[in-house]
């Protein structure tokens, strides 16, 4: 791969569970809008807490293989 060949490193891969897409909550016919609303936030938290382990992954490449940075 050149991008390989150029940075000199091979970079690790994105976890599965990083790109998976979160589902709203289904809606069901008759059921308490309460109901609904309190599986979507589940749902909310679940892509929450993918996001923020989408930040740590990317944090720790930056910390492991970023040059160091340049004082002028």
């Amino acid at each position: 791969m050149k991008g390989q060949a150029v940075a000199g490193v091979a970079l690790p891969s994105l976890p599965d569970d990083l790109r998976r897409q979160e589902a709203h909550a289904p809606v069901v016919e008759g059921e308490p809008v309460i109901a609904i609303l309190a599986r979507e936030r589940q749902a909310l938290d679940r892509a929450n807490a993918r996001q923020g382990r989408t930040v740590q992954f990317y944090d720790d490449i930056t910390t492991r293989y970023a040059l160091p940075k340049r004082t002028n």
